[in-house]
């Protein structure tokens, strides 16, 4: 989809139209979500601190966004999805493979059917998307960024190389800065270049990294599009709009973090072995996004929960043992080691409410949550948390 949270935005409110909109954080740590291609002029993109397109873009209109709103829209445009394959990896709210292996007799050349893809999406959404259409997966996502805004690229399978050879090496997936910068003191500028570099070269510079982005780089990309993916981890987090020192307000973030978890863990039909404390310190060891190190501590469960109280209080102990010598900029729970619901069992803190009992008034907590939003109902030891920006991630369990 293009610019997804702004493209909404324009089209829910006329006045938007045609304005540089920009979706994320709107506080000091805000970063940006989605920003319109009237704001994409000014140099503004997703991932970009607020605070810096606030100055390049002094005239943009800066929304907080609406999560539930956006992935309501999302629900709707990936049934269209379904209605061209059953085949169907969503790798993000706006954004999907599709298979169309061995549906020409049926739905016509694949160029066809993106053309009347985007035809439907405009008509019944009001919203325009971009298709890239490829013999593998990679090379279609590239064609899909490359045909933006709102149109449409084909990458035969004879036109891969001329297609591919020219692009900077950051266009391959899981190249990112880091390796670029390796790659660019190997004198490996292009696809082209990296596709023809020698292996033992590769395999002595950058391992076996290197010997799998050389072989992307030639288009061979054996992943198949996979409509059902496995869970490993559910996880939520925010950074705070300023650091935080007081205990009682990390505790209350992680009240609110377990009980989305383990609302996400039991719409899934799962439950989680381990707990993960996430956490940021204030001080900067380095430039740029990964400038404050991510701590992660993690605690075994003796039984596998889908618990908010559970799951809360093992973030806390494990909290408890940290020393914290600088306040706290990020913090977040996670569960893994995840597996199919079973029959519940009593755990010793509940020796004073019945599982029956737990049982009903998470459900009922979960029916309310389903109907009036996340947050209508909270612990008294909750506190309300804020975030940089919406994310584009499909969360699993998410209403």
């Amino acid at each position: 989809m293009d610019a997804f949270y702004a493209s909404i935005e324009q089209r829910d409110r006329p006045e938007l139209r045609g304005r540089p909109v920009i979706v994320g954080g709107t506080g000091p740590r805000g970063v940006v979500s989605a920003a319109s291609y009237e704001a994409r002029r000014f140099g503004v993109h997703s991932a970009m601190p607020t605070a810096l397109a606030r100055r390049l873009c002094p005239e943009g209109v800066f929304l907080p966004g609406d999560r539930p709103r956006y992935t309501r829209e999302s629900r709707r445009l990936f049934g269209i999805f379904r209605r061209f394959t059953p085949v169907l990896e969503g790798l993000s709210l706006d954004e999907a493979f599709l298979d169309l292996t061995g549906s020409e007799r049926l739905l016509g050349a694949p160029a066809e059917v993106g053309r009347e893809l985007r035809r439907v999406v405009r008509e019944e959404t009001g919203l325009a998307v971009s298709v890239g259409i490829a013999p593998v997966k990679m090379v279609a996502k590239i064609a899909s960024a490359r045909a933006k805004p709102d149109g449409l690229l084909e990458v035969r399978p004879e036109e891969l190389r001329a297609f591919l050879d020219p692009l900077p090496v950051g266009c391959i997936w899981g190249v990112g800065p880091v390796a670029q910068r390796r790659l660019h003191r190997l004198g490996i500028e292009t696809i082209g270049a990296l596709a023809r570099a020698p292996e033992d070269r590769l395999r002595r510079a950058l391992g076996e990294f290197g010997l799998r982005v050389a072989r992307l780089a030639r288009g061979l990309d054996l992943r198949e599009v996979q409509p059902l993916r496995e869970a490993f981890s559910i996880s939520e987090e925010n950074t705070f709009g300023e650091d935080v020192w007081a205990r009682e307000v990390l505790e209350a973030a992680l009240w609110t973090h377990a009980e989305s978890v383990a609302r996400r863990l039991r719409r899934s039909g799962l439950q989680a072995q381990t707990v993960v404390l996430k956490l940021k310190l204030a001080g900067r060891v380095a430039e740029g996004p990964r400038g404050h190190p991510l701590r992660t501590r993690r605690q075994a469960l003796g039984v596998p929960t889908d618990r908010g109280g559970r799951i809360a209080r093992t973030a806390i102990e494990l909290l408890g043992r940290e020393a914290l010598e600088q306040p706290v900029r990020f913090i977040g729970v996670g569960v893994t080691k995840l597996q199919e619901a079973q029959p519940r069992q009593l755990e010793l803190l509940e020796a004073g409410l019945a599982a029956a009992r737990w049982a009903r008034l998470e459900g009922a907590l979960d029916a309310l949550s389903e109907r009036f939003g996340v947050g209508i109902v909270r612990r008294a030891s909750q506190g309300a948390v804020s975030r940089e920006g919406s994310s584009l991630q499909v969360k699993r369990g998410e209403p």
